[in-house]
């Protein structure tokens, strides 16, 4: 018998569809097909070590890094069902050097699909955390016909939906359409994502920061002066912070949602653009941190204001419990006395 208090994802979809009634479905219709497309990677990255997909293609994305067969296919799937559901005008993928129009034939939707398809790719072979992030915009050019680059320069606050989903210990699909934050946790036994995790809330503080130290010596010295601040031992603030560090960004930041705390990848004295990517990691993890919450900055201004002017446009983030953030702000900005 099955429990009354058992909400499967597509149902609560609907539910939070029926919230507003001039919605047409489509936004429905999307996260279905990503629901579809999680199940397929989840399956295939269980079993990864037996299929010969693990290791490299042999190949680099726009970025210059490696890609893995896995990250290969997981765009692929990613392209090929949401390409195909009716619901998107265009699409940009982290591993794409431009953007992804709709196959010949298959209808245009109203809505832009941005997504990293496996951000922490580099642990596959550890079995470390890793996770698909997503990102959906309403386009903005005339609907009817294939979505622009135009589609796709949008700023973070004016995103309709974002989230990821993890593949680790167990699935996780972490969405919010700007109507609270909500989990769902995959059941292999019923081959369906169920409400595990509803209207999450992120802690005002936390006594974690996550950063990846080794590039120490490349920050500039506010960033070193505030992780220096934060490994010191004073009692009454509750310091030394504890370091927690996945190199996953996906992985780091849900930790974060959930124990509080503070996540940064600063820019460098060389590079102070950073590393990640705002369209396709920043922004949409910083619009569910913000509706849990939470803050997410660059150092200098909100990450949901940045106005992006290409595809592969980079960031430094600074992202987690709203108390922390502050803190790192006034280091950064010189006014922590």
């Amino acid at each position: 018998m099955i429990p009354h208090e058992v909400i499967t994802i597509s149902r609560h979809f609907m539910e939070q569809q029926r919230k507003f009634p001039d919605a047409t479905g489509e936004l429905t219709g999307l996260l279905n097909d990503l629901t579809l497309a999680a199940k397929l990677i989840a399956r295939d990255v269980r079993k990864a070590g037996l299929v010969n997909i693990l290791g490299l293609t042999g190949s680099e994305n726009v970025h210059g890094e490696r890609v893995t067969k896995l990250d290969e296919y997981a765009n692929r799937v990613l392209v090929e069902i949401l390409g195909r559901g009716g619901n998107v005008c265009v699409m940009g993928s982290e591993e794409a050097h431009n953007i992804l129009q709709i196959p010949h034939g298959y209808p245009y939707g109203k809505y832009v699909f941005l997504f990293d398809p496996l951000d922490g790719s580099s642990n596959i072979d550890a079995n470390a955390t890793i996770g698909t992030i997503f990102s959906v915009h309403r386009r903005i050019t005339p609907d009817g016909g294939p979505g622009s680059l135009e589609d796709c320069l949008q700023p973070g606050y004016k995103q309709v939906c974002a989230g990821y989903i993890l593949y680790g210990s167990s699935t996780m699909f972490v969405y919010t359409a700007g109507q609270g934050v909500h989990g769902f946790t995959y059941d292999p036994s019923c081959g369906d994502f169920l409400l595990s995790h509803e209207d999450i809330k992120i802690p005002r503080r936390g006594k974690y920061y996550s950063i990846n130290e080794g590039n120490y010596h490349s920050w500039e010295e506010p960033m070193k002066r505030y992780v220096d601040y934060l490994k010191e031992t004073d009692k009454a603030s509750g310091r030394p912070y504890g370091l927690r560090y996945i190199g996953s960004l996906v992985a780091d930041a849900h930790r974060t949602l959930i124990y509080g705390g503070v996540f940064l990848y600063p820019g460098s004295v060389k590079k102070p653009e950073g590393k990640l990517r705002l369209l396709y990691e920043a922004s949409p993890l910083s619009m569910v941190i913000e509706n849990a919450g939470g803050k997410s900055i660059t150092g200098k201004q909100r990450i949901l204001e940045v106005q992006p002017t290409d595809l592969h446009q980079r960031t430094p983030l600074i992202i987690g419990s709203p108390e922390e953030v502050e803190l790192a702000e006034k280091f950064l900005n010189g006014t922590h006395s």
